[in-house]
């Protein structure tokens, strides 16, 4: 006997506010659907005429909207994109019934080494906002965040906040790595390439494996390069990839 999965329902749900950050980054805020449940850093499939990708959610659990980091891929690596680049608030889209992914905080050790590019920066987000919440204590965080240019660290007013009211929880060092171009001037922190100062870092925060998990999110290839740096030296590296299809 055969038996027929029935595909899932998906909810329509409005757009309820549009920020745009630069030619190819903005937020968008969704209504939440009636039952629809997430950890911190897991992913919603949205979706507009059948065309579907999984985002991040930057929103933490309890917060009332879905609240989503976008980076535009142009065509024809980006499909999905660009339509959402056309949409405004009271235009709807498509949200599959269940949030996924695997790339939540393990509380085991008490350092959390969060490493992410851009948009990868969401399920971090995601997890300081809930951590704080539910008023949890016992764990520090350091996010290195890197983008090419300042206007790309979205939530960096967000995390130095925290990091200035909570020095004992979090710690936020971001990084660019075009420091000498224009859209970059009056740029007087950290730079170069993220992954380039893990070593740096791990060393001046005092970090080891036997109390650091660390985590990379963002671009496939800063990824690997995190994971070749640190897991010879003993570090368990958890990771999400961001493939550029939009």
């Amino acid at each position: 006997m055969i038996t027929l999965r029935r595909k899932p329902k998906l909810a329509e749900v409005p757009i309820l506010r549009r920020q745009d950050l630069t030619d190819d980054l903005l937020l968008l805020w969704i209504e939440r659907p009636d039952g629809f449940t997430f950890k911190a850093g897991q992913y919603c499939t949205i979706g507009v005429d059948g065309v579907e990708r999984a985002y991040s959610i930057a929103s933490a659990p309890h917060e009332p909207a879905l609240e989503l980091f976008v980076e535009r891929v142009p065509p024809p690596e980006g499909v999905l994109t660009p339509i959402l680049w056309e949409t405004y608030p009271g235009d709807t889209v498509s949200i599959r019934p269940r949030a996924k992914g695997l790339f939540t905080m393990d509380p085991l050790l008490p350092n959390q080494l969060f490493v992410g590019t851009v948009t990868g920066v969401v399920p971090y987000v995601s997890i300081v906002r809930d951590y704080i919440h539910n008023r949890r204590q016992g764990h520090h965080f350091y996010i290195l965040e890197g983008a090419s240019y300042q206007d790309e660290l979205v939530y960096d007013r967000e995390l130095e906040k925290v990091a200035a009211e909570r020095p004992d929880m979090l710690t936020f060092v971001p990084t660019v790595s075009r420091p000498g171009e224009d859209r970059n001037r009056g740029w007087t922190g950290e730079t170069g390439r993220v992954n380039a100062l893990l070593e740096k870092y791990v060393e001046e925060f005092g970090l080891t494996p036997d109390d650091t998990l660390v985590y990379a999110c963002g671009h496939p290839g800063m990824i690997e390069d995190v994971k070749e740096r640190l897991r010879p030296r003993g570090f368990r590296v958890e990771e999400e990839r961001f493939w550029k299809e939009g």
